[in-house]
């Protein structure tokens, strides 16, 4: 089964902070119905995670909120971005 990249962002927040976002696509198979695999990184400039979303085989949907793993609903790749993007902001203080 081959993946295909279909999204990669990085960005440096000026305190260092680092975003980054990589989702791929997979080819439908009764195996495999989610066709995203995807890793959403939120940490500090050192490589400490403070929030990442992820979906690795055996786990499923999950995200990690600093050291605390709990279950994550995906329902498609524009809910999941937003919601990582919701939890950098309350993170960060930020409000929309």
């Amino acid at each position: 089964m081959v993946a295909k990249l279909i999204f990669h962002s990085k960005y440096i927040y000026h305190d260092g902070a680092i975003r980054e976002m990589i989702l791929w696509k997979l080819p439908t198979t009764k195996d495999s119905p989610q066709r995203f695999i995807y890793r959403l990184f939120y940490g500090l400039n050192d490589g400490t995670p403070v929030i990442r979303y992820d979906n690795e085989r055996g786990k499923g949907d999950h995200r990690h909120v600093k050291n605390k793993e709990e279950p994550y609903c995906f329902i498609g790749i524009e809910q999941l971005v937003e919601d990582f993007l919701k939890d950098i902001e309350r993170i960060r203080g930020v409000a929309r």
